[in-house]
């Protein structure tokens, strides 16, 4: 009967052990200049790819775990990373701080064309494009390759010649970070934060991506440049999201 017992609390005691430091985070998130709280301050976990945002008393829940990483994000504040620890789950009374961005403007200074009319002048005054354009005999058109290297050349006939590999280069390499992208489309509060971030900053952090690889990835997928400088970061998701698909298509046929 003893022996029983004993049994009956290691597992008790492991169980409790398990569960601690996971669960749910309640925490305030305030002004670190007035220490007044903030309302609808975008929290993400970025281990569970679930979000959040804070009440009108700047009051947040999230599921979260031990050593998970929580990012805030808040128009016109420094966003901020900070690592769940045991103590956040037994005191309910944490508060994460958000510092104000300050801008220096700078001098802009403006430097239009000096046209004379004379035509002879005036393109010779013109900025020179150095983005070379390669053509491939019996294709009707060009395509661009950026600088003059050996590398631009491979780029381009790698998009044309074979998609399935160019596409397993791109997304081979981080085949954790490409699985967030549909647990990302299913959460509607990272969904609605991407839909007004323009800066690829959060992008960045949930799929652990450089800004130059996620312009890499969308423009070997035929995105055109316009669509990358001007389309907000649920767009940019979607578009990467799309061609990750495609890879997978063709990835399955090899």
């Amino acid at each position: 009967m003893k022996k029983i017992i004993l049994v009956c609390f290691c597992l008790i005691s492991c169980l409790g052990i398990a569960q601690e430091g996971e669960g749910e985070i309640k925490a305030i998130v305030v002004n670190a200049q007035t220490d007044t709280p903030m309302e609808s301050v975008h929290v993400v976990n970025l281990n569970k790819v679930k979000g959040t945002i804070t009440n009108k008393n700047g009051e947040f829940t999230i599921p979260a775990a031990v050593n998970d990483t929580l990012y805030f994000t808040f128009l016109g504040f420094k966003s901020q990373k900070v690592r769940i620890t045991n103590d956040m789950f037994k005191f309910e009374d944490t508060k994460i701080a958000l510092t104000e961005l300050a801008y220096a403007l700078e001098e802009v200074i403006v430097k239009p064309y000096q046209l004379t009319g004379y035509l002879e002048i005036d393109v010779k005054n013109l900025p020179i494009n150095n983005a070379y354009q390669y053509s491939i005999s019996g294709l009707s058109k060009s395509y661009e390759g950026g600088n003059k290297t050996p590398s631009a050349v491979t780029k381009v006939l790698g998009a044309i010649l074979n998609p399935a590999d160019l596409l397993r280069n791109l997304f081979g390499k981080k085949p954790n970070q490409m699985r967030k992208l549909r647990q990302m489309k299913e959460d509607d509060q990272i969904r609605d934060l991407l839909a007004t971030k323009f800066d690829r900053e959060t992008l960045m952090e949930l799929l652990q991506l450089e800004k130059v690889d996620i312009d890499d990835i969308l423009n070997n997928c035929n995105y055109s440049k316009s669509f990358i400088m001007t389309a907000n970061d649920l767009q940019i998701l979607d578009a990467i999201s799309s061609c990750y698909e495609e890879y997978k298509v063709l990835n399955r046929k090899n």
